[in-house]
């Protein structure tokens, strides 16, 4: 069966200038129209349809602009919520960051990184982590959302993992300044020359990582490049004996000599030398147990430092909400469903 034609979105350009695409919901039954979006736009992140998801109306309608290998997207929609699962980021490759501009509506609360955020009103701005689990509900909104590599973002920001989950509330000129900038650029993208969209795009991104910066406590040029350069030599060792049962915060001390000071305010955004090296592993572990499907859980644990099933279990239920084996589940789960003959449920598609 043929799409209606307001969900048929083949690629076009704009004026010979960037690949776009346009895509609505309104010409679905009432009883599709959300599940449509979730196939259409769950690329990265799922959408969790509710009890009346079915029963009605959804609108929603989203541009997408290709940008050299940058992406753009101006979207606007009802009501969502909105998860990034630990399954999910196991089973596929998306790991850009997301840097999304509310011009109306806001995010209405967020669960993931370093903040928790309730209700707010005001427009606001939201970076994320693609490699992070995360957990949104919005309400209805307009966004506009850039996505950037992680070279980027690392290159820009020296503890880049630290903004995942952050937000920005339309309360300052410099706030305001970026929205309006962005929300400028999504009205002239459709008639400015690809050279044009790359350098306002980059700008825009510019402008948000240097607010995220300061926010964090992450700026500061030569400073900030010194702790830059310390902290991914310090990253780098822990990533490279994530599996040696003697990986402490003691023994990177020991291999850094550095200051004990110096290199625990380098991972005081991560919670803690100690809370790093332990979420690395917890990481790892997700990993390897999509990786490995008959793997026993308690050798996974064990050849990451765990001493125990349980203190392994208990670890990985406090950081992803659920146990090692339901994580599995669900991994192999969404696989399956992705395969040839199986609809997606998650409505994956590449960006």
């Amino acid at each position: 069966m043929n799409k209606p034609a307001s969900l048929i979105c083949a690629p076009k350009h704009v004026g010979s200038r960037h690949a776009h695409d346009h895509f609505e919901v309104s010409a679905e039954p009432v009883a599709n129209q959300l599940l449509a979006w979730r196939d259409r736009v769950g690329h990265v992140i799922d959408v969790l349809p509710t009890s009346h998801a079915t029963t009605t109306p959804f609108n929603a309608s989203i541009d997408r602009y290709k940008l050299a290998d940058r992406v753009f997207t101006d979207c606007s929609s009802d009501a969502l919520l909105l998860d990034r699962s630990i399954a999910r980021i196991s089973t596929d490759k998306v790991r850009d960051y997301v840097f999304q501009v509310f011009t109306q509506g806001a995010m209405e609360s967020i669960r993931g990184g370093p903040q928790e955020h309730g209700a707010s009103a005001r427009a606001s701005i939201v970076a994320m982590d693609m490699n992070q689990p995360i957990k949104m509900s919005r309400g209805r909104c307009r966004v506009l959302t850039f996505f950037v590599s992680r070279p980027v973002v690392e290159a820009a920001l020296p503890h880049a993992e630290s903004i995942h989950g952050r937000v920005f509330e339309n309360t300052t000129p410099m706030t305001q300044l970026m929205i309006e900038h962005v929300e400028a650029f999504s009205r002239k993208l459709p008639v400015i020359s690809s050279a044009e969209a790359a350098s306002t795009f980059d700008t825009a991104v510019q402008l948000m990582l240097a607010a995220f910066s300061k926010q964090a406590k992450l700026g500061g040029h030569v400073r900030a490049a010194a702790r830059s350069a310390m902290f991914d030599k310090a990253r780098r060792y822990v990533q490279n004996n994530l599996y040696q049962p003697w990986l402490t915060p003691e023994y990177v001390l020991m291999a850094m000599q550095l200051p004990r000071a110096t290199l625990y305010r380098l991972f005081q955004h991560e919670g803690g030398l100690g809370r790093y090296i332990l979420n690395c592993r917890l990481r790892e572990a997700a990993d390897e147990l999509v990786r490995y499907p008959d793997r026993q859980v308690i050798e996974i644990a064990y050849s990451l430092g765990f001493n125990s099933a349980s203190a392994f279990t208990r670890a990985f239920r406090r950081r992803y909400d659920l146990a090692p084996q339901d994580h599995r589940l669900m991994a192999a789960q969404r696989m399956g469903n992705a395969m040839p003959g199986h609809r997606n449920v998650a409505g994956r598609i590449d960006q």
